[in-house]
């Protein structure tokens, strides 16, 4: 039997998606590795970082050599490697699905977030008894105002859609309760937004406060483009509400005209005079409907899509071997063996 005091360490894995880490990761892990060796929660919980989980979705800088090197100077960090770029998402997914601890905690390469709040962001799991936390910001995010702003409008238009309470709360730094974290990473499906699939499946979800801190020094991984297709894959799963809106859209379009059309008829009974050319108007209103028609289709068309990838059995991720350790990294490997072995070889 073990001793009581053991029984009460909360063993946490840190997930960690890595795309352009090589900057950043290293200061990111002299946080993290105190941890490891025990500490205590603000409320006095015994708790430790049991693995960190470096997951490599294979980013354009030389984020993979950084993550041998720290795998090899820290015993508990392991690098998880992807066959080819998957997204934020489904790489955190792919390190909770990884993961062993009693809870994961997630965070960013980018050293925004302070590992140190692990421990707030426990007591207040323990202390509402929920198996999800968001570290909640209590200062501006450190992005231009326009994003934050974008960050906000598509943060409600999520709840809007999905009708949870702590949608606008989403974030990448959370404390998820270990299987909580590891079903979800092994039921969710292809196009999944992460906090939606977490939300289908939590029982509680709180936040607790946290301090971002400045970015590292690194260029941000999401360009507009990619920050667009972020939000409209969080709206498309998160759930058929998203149709609903478009059927009441569509109810609001037919009833505009029933009244249009009343409007012209009473001015032309009351004014006794013909109605003017309706080329305008006319083209306004089938400009109008037709916008709404292929608005219309292309969510429905998205969410076919969803559907047709998972059928098609699409993964959301693949986890592969360290690519440098496999057929892929022979040849590196062969121009580290000394000159007088590698004549020996060829003359055999």
């Amino acid at each position: 039997m073990q001793p009581e005091s053991e029984e009460l360490v909360h063993k946490i894995s840190v997930v960690v998606p890595v795309y352009q880490g090589e900057k950043t990761l290293p200061a990111l892990l002299d946080e993290i590795a105190p941890l490891h060796s025990g500490f205590r929660s603000p409320a006095g919980r015994s708790a430790t970082v049991a693995e960190v989980l470096l997951v490599c979705d294979n980013g354009p800088d030389d984020s993979p050599r950084v993550l041998r090197e720290l795998a090899n100077r820290y015993p508990f960090v392991r690098p998880v490697w992807l066959s080819r770029n998957f997204g934020q998402h489904a790489a955190t997914l792919a390190g909770m699905a990884s993961s062993g601890g009693d809870w994961i905690a997630t965070l960013d390469e980018d050293g925004q977030q302070n590992p140190a709040e692990i421990g707030s962001l426990l007591d207040t799991a323990m202390a509402a008894g929920a198996d999800v936390v968001y570290g909640k910001p209590t200062n501006v995010a450190p992005h231009g105002p326009m994003r934050n702003l974008a960050s906000r409008l598509a943060k409600a238009l999520t709840k809007m859609s999905a009708g949870d309470t702590h949608a606008t709360e989403f974030n990448s730094y959370r404390l998820v309760l270990g299987e909580v974290g590891r079903s979800v990473a092994a039921y969710a499906g292809v196009g999944v937004y992460l906090d939606v699939a977490i939300g289908w499946v939590a029982r509680k979800t709180v936040t607790s406060p946290v301090t971002l801190r400045a970015e590292g020094d690194r260029p941000s991984g999401y360009s507009f483009r990619a920050l667009i297709s972020h939000f409209w894959r969080m709206i498309v799963s998160s759930g058929t509400r998203a149709l609903r809106l478009v059927s009441l859209l569509g109810i609001l379009f037919a009833i505009a005209g029933f009244g249009l059309a009343a409007w012209y008829f009473m001015m032309a009974l009351l004014e006794r005079q013909n109605l003017p050319p309706g080329w305008a108007s006319q083209m306004v209103v089938t400009l109008v409907c037709a916008g709404a028609i292929l608005f219309s289709l292309g969510v429905i068309a998205e969410y076919v899509g969803v559907a047709v990838n998972m059928a098609m059995g699409k993964p959301l991720y693949l986890i592969v071997s360290d690519p440098a350790a496999g057929p892929l990294g022979r040849d590196n490997r062969a121009t580290q063996v000394s000159p007088d072995l590698q004549t020996h070889t060829v003359g055999r």
